[in-house]
C-alpha cells in the first residue's frame, strides 16, 4: 500500500465546502462522497492507481455518482422502434392530454371514495363502471389491477370446485409465466380440455357439458397464433350454447379497444362491446393494451355474476389503486367521442397513421438527422410496424422508418449510446442499418434524436 498517495487523497470536510455542493442536501453529498473516496482507497490500495485526483476532480467524480443514481429506476424513453404497445417500454403512453386530465389526483388529495355532492363516502370505480357499461353495453362492470387479476377472480369466483372446459388450443402462456393451466388450479377450477390444440369443434364442448362442465372459458391467444389445419368455435356460438345448457361462459379478450377502430382505418381486433354482443356473460381485457390507458384489468358483463365478484375477498386484493382509476376514467371520456379519442389518445393515434403520414414525418426527421451528422448515410425506407403487447399479431401497420449507417463506430456501438442517452433512445437494428420510425415518436422526441446523433456525430469524428 503507497501511504503517501493515500494521505494525498482529499479528506471528507474539504469535498463538502467545494462549491459545486453548495445548496445541495448534505446528507446525500455526505454519502456520495464517502463511497466515492472509499473507492480511490481501495484502488490505491490495490495498486490500481498511480495517482490521486486533486479536489476538483474528486468533486466532479461525486457529481458524475449524483447522476448515476439520479439515472437508476424507471425513467422516461423515447420509442423509436414502431411498436406501439411495446411491453418493455411500458405499453400504452398516456400522452399529454391525459396527464393533464389527472394531474390533480397525481399531486394532492382526490375525491377517489368521497361523494361530493353528498359529502359521504362514494364508490372508488363508480364513474369508471358507469363508463365501461356505456362503451361495451354490459349491465355491470368493475376495474382491478391487470387482466391476470380480473382472470382469476372471475374464475375464482365463478367456477371454484367446478369443471371447466376450455379448447386445447386456448390452453396458452402470456408473458410473465401466466398459464391459463396453473391460473385455473390456483382457482380452484378443475380444467377440462377439449378438442385438439388446432382444432376444436362445437360438438366437443357439447361432449364436455355432457360430462359435467359447469362452465364455458374461450382465452384470446395472444400473440400465439395456429395456422393452416385448424378450426375454433367463436364466442357467440359458445354463448348459445352454454345458455341452452344454463352455464356461463367467460371471455377472455386479452386485449380490446373500447371504440371502432375501423373509424381509424385499423384493421383487425374487437371491441368490448363485440364481446357482449356475443353472449358472453363476463368478458375480461386489459386497459393498457389496446383500450390505451392505463394497465388495468377490465370485467363487463351480466349484473349478477359481477355483483358476485365485487363480494369477492379477493376483490380488494387486487382492486385498483387511485391513478389507475383516474387514469382508466378519463381514457374512457375521451374514448366517448371518436375524433377526440383519435388525438388525444396516443395508442389510437398511433395505430391509425397512414403510410402516407409516416413517410412525410420520416422525411422530416431524415433532413434534421442529416444536418446533424452531414458525414453518415441517412435514407428512409419503408417498413412494417407492431401493435405489440400480444395485441393485433396478424395486423401489420405498413409504414416508414429513418435508415441509419453511422461512421466512426459500429452500429452495436451507436445502438448502445442512443440507449444511454440522459433520456434512453430505443430503436430497432435491421439489415446492417438502425431504423427510427416516427410511428411511436411522441412530440419533440424527434429534435431530442437529431440532438443526441449530432453529439454522436462529433464524438465519432
Amino acid at each position: 500500500m503507497d501511504n503517501k498517495l493515500i494521505r494525498k487523497i482529499p479528506n471528507m470536510n474539504t469535498l463538502l465546502e467545494r462549491e459545486e455542493f453548495r445548496g445541495m442536501d448534505r446528507e446525500r453529498v455526505k454519502r456520495l462522497a464517502r463511497a466515492y473516496l472509499d473507492g480511490l482507497r481501495e484502488n490505491v490500495t490495490a495498486g490500481k492507481i498511480s495517482e490521486v485526483p486533486d479536489a476538483a476532480a474528486c468533486a466532479r467524480g461525486v457529481l458524475e455518482l449524483m447522476e448515476r443514481e439520479d439515472r437508476e429506476g424507471i425513467r422516461g424513453v423515447i420509442n423509436a422502434t414502431g411498436i406501439v404497445l411495446h411491453t418493455n417500454l411500458g405499453r400504452a403512453p398516456l400522452g399529454e392530454t391525459l396527464y393533464k386530465a389527472v394531474e390533480r389526483v397525481y399531486s394532492g388529495y382526490s375525491s377517489l371514495e368521497y361523494d361530493v355532492e353528498s359529502g359521504e363516502r362514494g364508490s372508488r370505480c363508480a364513474q369508471v363502471e358507469k363508463l365501461i357499461c356505456e362503451m361495451s353495453g354490459a349491465e355491470a362492470a368493475m376495474a382491478v389491477n391487470n387482466n391476470a387479476a380480473a382472470v382469476f377472480l372471475a374464475l375464482s369466483e365463478l367456477a371454484k370446485g367446478k369443471k371447466v372446459a376450455i379448447s386445447r388450443g386456448e390452453l396458452v402462456e402470456i408473458g410473465g409465466s401466466f398459464r391459463i393451466p396453473e391460473i385455473m388450479a390456483q382457482s380452484g377450477a378443475e380444467l377440462m380440455e377439449v378438442g385438439c390444440t388446432n382444432k376444436t369443434r362445437l360438438s366437443d364442448y357439447e361432449a364436455a357439458l355432457d360430462g359435467g362442465a359447469e362452465l364455458l372459458l374461450k382465452v384470446h391467444t395472444s400473440n400465439y397464433r395456429i395456422v393452416g389445419f385448424s378450426a375454433s368455435v367463436t364466442a357467440k356460438e359458445l354463448a348459445e350454447l352454454a345458455h341452452g345448457r344454463g352455464v356461463p361462459l367467460i371471455y377472455d379478450m386479452g386485449s380490446c379497444f373500447a371504440v371502432d377502430p375501423g373509424l381509424f382505418g385499423i384493421n383487425g381486433g374487437h371491441t368490448a362491446r363485440e364481446g357482449i354482443d356475443s353472449g358472453a356473460d363476463v368478458i375480461c381485457f386489459s386497459g393498457d393494451k389496446l383500450t390505451g390507458s392505463a394497465q388495468a384489468g377490465i370485467i363487463a358483463g351480466r349484473r349478477e355474476y359481477i355483483s358476485r365478484m365485487k363480494k369477492n375477498p379477493l376483490a380488494r386484493v387486487v382492486r385498483a389503486d387511485k391513478l389507475t382509476v383516474s387514469a382508466l376514467e378519463q381514457t374512457l371520456k375521451l374514448c366517448r367521442y371518436p375524433d377526440t379519442a383519435r388525438k388525444n389518445v396516443p395508442v389510437l393515434s398511433m395505430l391509425a397513421r397512414t403510410s402516407e403520414e409516416l413517410k412525410r414525418q420520416a422525411e422530416e426527421l431524415a433532413e434534421k438527422i442529416s444536418a446533424a451528422a452531414p458525414g453518415w448515410s441517412v435514407d428512409i425506407c419503408p417498413t412494417s410496424d407492431e401493435a405489440g403487447g400480444g395485441s393485433l399479431p396478424a395486423t401489420e401497420f405498413p409504414g416508414w422508418a429513418v435508415c441509419i449507417e453511422p461512421k466512426g463506430m459500429t452500429l452495436t456501438e451507436f445502438e448502445r449510446l442512443m440507449r444511454l442517452s440522459p433520456t434512453p433512445i430505443v430503436l430497432r437494428l435491421h439489415d446492417s442499418r438502425a431504423l427510427i420510425s416516427p410511428r411511436t415518436l411522441m412530440r419533440g422526441d424527434g429534435e431530442e434524436i437529431a440532438a443526441r446523433i449530432g453529439e454522436l456525430y462529433g464524438i465519432s469524428c
